[in-house]
């Protein structure tokens, strides 16, 4: 560096190492109070609505599924408002990933990934819609909406009947084309 760029880099570092120390003074005052942790009183336990909110995983088992339910019939008018900009219609079009069909082609030359060909547990279709979808809006789903989403979309991959109820109790017995088609993690500290 030149002597000009020498010296300006030296006034940044005196300026960034003079701020840090300046915070490291200050910060502990800012937590209003007794130190309550070991993080020297800064931040707060969550509270459980904080920890609710955020707990909205659901497993390959069903646990963690909510309260509520749907039907095919009335996920096709969810699905219709909420889904078929990104998916098409009936889940086939796009142009976002297709959802419906490719039944028996994942061992062709083109094998076409949908929910009835590819995915193996119908209840982490939950999981996923709830917390991703729709796209410009994810987590807005209700849960009776996104169980009539399911119900609708397992329907039109003739995995279910037209009038079955998904709620969580059948959600997890609902056997996927593909259930066997995924090999597990064998390592022991992989859950």
């Amino acid at each position: 560096m030149d002597g000009y760029g020498t010296s300006m880099h030296k006034r940044i570092l005196l300026c960034v190492g003079t701020a840090a120390i300046a915070l490291g003074c200050v910060m502990p005052s800012w937590s209003g109070g007794e130190s309550t942790g070991e993080y020297g009183g800064i931040g707060r336990p969550a509270t459980d609505e904080e920890m609710r909110a955020w707990n909205i995983d659901v497993s390959s088992t069903g646990e963690g599924l909510p309260s509520g339910q749907g039907t095919a019939k009335e996920g096709a008018q969810v699905f219709a408002a909420k889904c078929a900009a990104c998916h098409g219609p009936t889940g086939t079009e796009g142009p976002k990933d297709r959802l419906v069909g490719g039944q028996n082609t994942l061992q062709t030359p083109k094998p076409v990934r949908t929910v009835g060909s590819y995915w193996p547990y119908a209840t982490t279709l939950y999981d996923y819609i709830h917390r991703a979808m729709p796209f410009n809006a994810p987590q807005s789903l209700s849960s009776d909406e996104t169980y009539s989403v399911i119900a609708w979309l397992l329907f039109q991959n003739q995995i279910i009947p037209e009038d079955a109820v998904i709620n969580a109790q059948t959600l997890p017995k609902v056997q996927m084309p593909n259930r066997n088609g995924f090999i597990s993690d064998p390592r022991p500290d992989v859950h």
